[in-house]
């Protein structure tokens, strides 16, 4: 069993920046891929970014160049580096993990509670 705290959400002005970090229970943290899902008030869930137990990455088209997401295994943490930030990035920002560990298919197995991000002057 895994078990995902999110933490570092908060309230921004547009441009601005946040690093969310996805702290993870369990020995085998390293051998799973991580990432961060995303839900805004109306909208449909939205896979933001995941990296393989490898340090390959795969970001949504809305976020690839803005965001960061890196994970330090040591630590069994993952981060998202959140540059730039627009509006429409505001959501509940999910954090979970997959042990299938393929950057292609990323189907969770494991989900955070979730941590508010808003992008607002």
């Amino acid at each position: 069993q895994v078990q995902l705290v999110e933490s570092g959400g908060g309230l921004v002005q547009p441009g601005g920046s946040l690093r969310l970090s996805c702290a993870a229970s369990g020995s085998i943290f390293s051998i799973y891929a991580m990432g961060w899902y995303r839900q805004a008030p109306g909208k449909q869930r939205e896979l933001v970014a995941v990296i393989t137990s490898g340090g390959r990455t795969r970001y949504s088209d809305s976020v690839k160049g803005r965001f960061t997401i890196s994970r330090d295994n040591a630590k069994n943490t993952v981060y998202l580096q959140m540059n730039s930030l627009k509006p429409e990035d505001t959501a509940v920002y999910y954090c979970n993990a997959d042990h299938h560990n393929n950057l292609n298919y990323y189907s969770p197995n494991y989900w955070g509670q979730g941590t508010q991000v808003t992008v607002s002057s």
